[in-house]
């Protein structure tokens, strides 16, 4: 089980997550975000990250030029696409590994194949597919939980990108979540933070060994 916990803010706070046996963080670069981070900041943390643990940025329909100078002066190799973004748009960072966020709820669950497909006609071979809640106005980072027992009964495990589950995930309701929905990994951030932006270590340890006991 591939385990990533998004919006890290610090050097610290990064390295205790990643003492806990994580595979991925991400770093915010959305403004709005509460957990929203500068490139200089991020660049201190790619820097200070184990080689084991991949670092991903999260954008929410930024420029492309804006994407691509953050991406050079932090470093990072992986981008997440949280908005609006099309895959004309994303089409244009074939240098990256590519995560797309969709997020999902009971009544747009019949969209998903067409959204998926799209990327797929434009030859985009996505990193992962990333499944948070839908909510309106809100681009992740709410707390709630996705559709779990729908996109398990409308996900095509075998032709789709791998499914990266996210919204609401703790480290009390991760097994649960895993077991319903068999996705490749796991994504959390409010599900283990003591404040916005600032994980706590025992509950960042506890998630991801919850999350990774489901499949051992």
């Amino acid at each position: 089980m591939w385990v990533k916990v998004c919006g890290l803010r610090t050097v610290a706070n990064t390295l205790e997550v990643a003492e806990s046996g994580v595979d991925a963080i991400g770093l915010n670069f959305y403004e709005k975000s509460k957990r929203s981070i500068t490139a200089e900041a991020a660049k201190e943390i790619v820097d200070a990250l184990p080689k084991n643990v991949m670092s991903i940025g999260l954008f929410v329909n930024h420029p492309v030029d804006e994407v691509l100078q953050i991406a050079e002066e932090t470093g990072i190799k992986t981008l997440q696409f949280h908005g609006d973004e099309t895959p004309e748009f994303v089409a244009q960072f074939k240098d990256f590994q590519i995560i797309k966020a969709f997020r999902i709820d009971a009544n747009n669950i019949g969209d998903l194949q067409a959204q998926i497909d799209s990327y797929q006609s434009a030859g985009i071979e996505l990193f992962g597919c990333l499944i948070d809640a839908n909510v309106s106005d809100a681009y992740g980072g709410t707390g709630k939980t996705a559709p779990w027992e729908v996109l398990r009964q409308n996900y095509d495990y075998d032709n789709f990108p791998p499914l990266i589950l996210a919204g609401g995930l703790t480290a009390e309701n991760v097994q649960e979540a895993v077991n319903i929905v068999q996705p490749w990994g796991v994504d959390t951030a409010s599900g283990v933070e003591s404040a916005p932006g600032i994980k706590d270590a025992c509950l960042s340890q506890k998630f991801i060994q919850q999350a990774k006991s489901r499949l051992e």
